[in-house]
């Protein structure tokens, strides 16, 4: 077995954090390496390592809590707008799912999302792309995932 989920310490509170929401299913809390200050992380108490892995049925609450700490961290920080994300196993620092939520002003030096956006070659690459997703979703579905 790895190491103990350092979140899951953290939402047990066995190691310190700065909480910012709290309740029985979820924690917010500063990140410890801001992108600025206020930048939030928040965690299902439960250990679920990605979105995928997340019940159905913490969906909503999740993002529901991210949109008040999005709302929160734009009021407290007087902040321009949020930056909002998830990453599922790639970058990834922690494989416990979390909801990274950063102020962001104009001209704060961070660019989109952080890396380069490009185009589809053509429009059958666009087409394929999104052919390949719809048979995913359908699979999806015929697991039983909630998908609308």
């Amino acid at each position: 077995m790895g190491a103990p989920c350092i979140f899951c310490q953290v939402a047990r509170g066995d190691v310190p954090s700065h909480a910012v929401l709290e309740d029985e299913g979820f924690l917010g809390f500063l990140d410890h390496r801001p992108l600025f200050a206020g930048h939030c992380l928040l965690i299902p108490r439960a250990h679920h390592e990605t979105l995928g892995d997340l019940p159905a049925r913490l969906v909503a609450p999740l993002f529901a809590r991210a949109q008040v700490l999005a709302r929160a961290v734009e009021r407290a920080f007087d902040a321009h707008g949020s930056f909002v994300a998830i990453n599922n196993r790639v970058s990834q620092s922690v494989p416990h799912l979390h909801v990274h939520v950063v102020p962001r002003r104009h001209k704060d030096g961070l660019r989109g999302f952080f890396w380069p956006r490009g185009r589809y070659g053509d429009s059958a690459q666009a087409l394929a792309a999104r052919d390949a997703l719809r048979a995913a979703i359908g699979e999806e579905r015929a697991r039983g995932a909630a998908t609308p």
